[in-house]
């Protein structure tokens, strides 16, 4: 059988690859379902929902607004971001007032500044890794992932610094460009870039709800999140996703914030699910998955608070991990990192060295004592409380005929059945006296009477701790034995009638304390 060499081996050009493999540079080009954050245009909020989306098509969106807010880092003047998704006629625009990107021919390229970064792969102003930058962009791909994936991608640049302005569009994924328009400009400096995603390579008919209200959160990250841009700031952020919980008593959650320096600040409230939760963001790219920066900071407030925990639960009790602290914590990050690595080019989560950031994050006192009074610990001692009910439970007897798993007990007949309540468990001091006892049976029978030997002095469970009461195998078999349930008073005969044993005889030579 002969093999059509040509037709098997094949080579492609840089685009060609990524309209072949999409997921490789913009993530999956398939419907997917989860629940997050989305704006809700009605309320004017954010709110918790499930969604259906493609993450190829939020994720083109996402690099032209990290474009936009990089720009912040290389221009401290600039001041405003404006996003505009136009659902009709499936255009959305993002514009800056920041330094206009340079209008000037490129001498070795023999093209102009913006049409090589926005209409050539692999062009990049961030290949420098000597250069410490905290910009988001880094491998060269960025916007001409999202020209590639739209039908038509128009660029509009200001430089007052070169005295023009430049205008340039690109059709049908990046394959056709019109020529670049220039004029003079003077003192006006901005960056405009208006795509049509095309809609079809992502299996869509349109710009769906579902998509807007995810690329509008984003926006609102930006708001939060990019220092200087007209925004309410990264408090206020915060609170759009804590203003809806509320304690048990119907009060607002508190919420603990920490503006570290000029690159970190940090939010902490409680988790409303029992599981850690987090918001974070480098360099304005969100990041949903965490990463290296999220785990900074939640390490240092989880092992701040273990230690009031654990002095709260007792030494000699349960033990308590920073992870089972993380599980109540819903932790905010916004950072700035130097250089910044990630997973992928979706860039979802951080995975540089925190030494390598470039910054330190470390909290203050002030703000893990505040985090003490937040709600995180309250909610680890209820539950601390509940695993303590749960282990007592387990260890907890019930009322059967059958009793396995108990050495030398030597179990009456009639224990755990209807006959319970007349049964007689004999506590003997150690086997000799076991001995004893089981040989009195043989006058008076084995119907009513069983025996248990006890080996040496017995805790005193009124001043024991809950880890001493659930390590003391004698305390266990008996509450076994006799069919013992946790929180049961035994105060009514139905509680009686759920014994396996009615009475306790003890055997001893001594008084046990």
């Amino acid at each position: 059988m002969s093999v059509d060499i040509e037709a098997t081996y094949k080579k492609v050009s840089q685009l060609e690859h990524v309209l072949l493999r999409p997921d490789t540079y913009i993530g999956s080009i398939q419907y997917t379902q989860t629940s997050t954050w989305v704006y809700d245009s009605e309320t004017d909020k954010l709110v918790y929902r499930e969604i259906s989306y493609v993450p190829g098509l939020y994720k083109i969106f996402d690099e032209i607004l990290v474009n936009a807010a990089d720009n912040k880092q290389r221009d401290p003047k600039m001041n405003t971001i404006k996003v505009d998704i136009d659902k009709e006629n499936n255009s959305i625009s993002v514009w800056n007032n920041g330094r206009g990107i340079p209008v000037v021919m490129h001498k070795v390229e023999k093209m102009y500044v913006p049409e090589m970064i926005f209409g050539t792969l692999l062009t990049s102003s961030n290949y420098n890794d000597n250069e410490k930058k905290t910009t988001g962009g880094r491998n060269g791909y960025g916007a001409k992932l999202t020209n590639i994936f739209s039908k038509k991608f128009t660029v509009e640049t200001s430089s007052s610094e070169y005295g023009r302005k430049f205008k340039q569009t690109w059709v049908n994924s990046m394959k056709r460009q019109g020529e670049a328009t220039i004029s003079d400009s003077t003192k006006d400096d901005y960056t405009k870039v208006v795509f049509q995603p095309d809609l079809k390579l992502f299996k869509m008919e349109e710009l769906d709800d579902d998509i807007i209200g995810l690329m509008s959160r984003r926006a609102y990250d930006m708001a939060g999140t990019t220092r200087g841009v007209k925004c309410q700031g990264f408090k206020q952020y915060v609170e759009q996703y804590t203003s809806q919980l509320h304690n048990d008593d119907g009060t607002p959650v508190k919420v603990s914030f920490e503006t570290v320096s000029d690159r970190w600040e940090v939010a902490l409230c409680i988790s409303d699910t029992g599981n850690f939760k987090q918001v974070s963001f480098v360099n304005s790219i969100s990041t949903p998955k965490g990463g290296t920066h999220v785990d900074l900071v939640a390490n240092q407030i989880a092992g701040s608070l273990v230690e009031i925990v654990k002095r709260k639960v007792g030494k000699n009790n349960m033990a308590v991990k920073p992870a089972q602290i993380k599980n109540h914590m819903w932790v905010f990050v916004n950072s700035l990192i130097e250089n910044p690595a990630f997973d992928s080019q979706t860039k979802e989560t951080l995975t540089l060295p925190a030494k390598s950031f470039g910054s330190k994050c470390e909290l203050r006192e002030k703000f893990l004592k505040e985090a003490q009074k937040c709600g995180i610990v309250d909610l680890v001692l209820n539950w601390v409380q509940f695993k303590q009910n749960q282990q007592k439970d387990k260890i907890g007897g019930k009322k059967t005929a059958k009793l396995k798993g108990v050495a030398k007990l030597e179990d009456a007949n009639e224990a755990g059945t209807r006959n319970s309540r007349k049964c007689t468990l004999i506590l003997t001091e150690g086997d000799s006296a076991k001995t004893l006892a089981v040989a009195g049976l043989g006058v008076i029978g084995r119907d009513f009477y069983g025996v248990f030997p006890l080996r040496g002095k017995l805790l005193n469970v009124r001043d024991a701790n809950h880890k001493q009461i659930t390590d003391n195998a004698e305390i266990n078999n008996m509450i076994k034995i006799i069919g013992l349930q946790y929180k049961k008073k035994y105060d009514v005969d139905a509680d009686l009638d759920s014994l396996r044993y009615g009475k306790i005889m003890i055997m001893a030579d001594q008084v046990i304390s």
